[in-house]
């Protein structure tokens, strides 16, 4: 039991090793993108409900 748990774990850091890792600048970057985009579609999601909310209580009030 301990042999194939011992080989998973030094095949996954020999894996590990070959991964080519992005630099702090570009992790940065990618992560204000993320974020923007993420903040662009709640606000757009918003807007959309806003518009339907106030819609169908215009419907509904007539």
């Amino acid at each position: 039991m301990a042999n194939w748990f011992t080989r998973y774990f030094r095949e996954s850091y020999e894996e590990l090793r070959k991964v080519s890792w992005p630099s702090r600048k570009d992790t940065v970057r990618d992560t204000l993108i993320v974020i923007g985009v993420s903040l662009v579609v709640a606000a757009f999601l918003g807007l959309i409900d806003l518009g339907l909310s106030t819609g169908l209580q215009k419907l509904v009030l007539r």
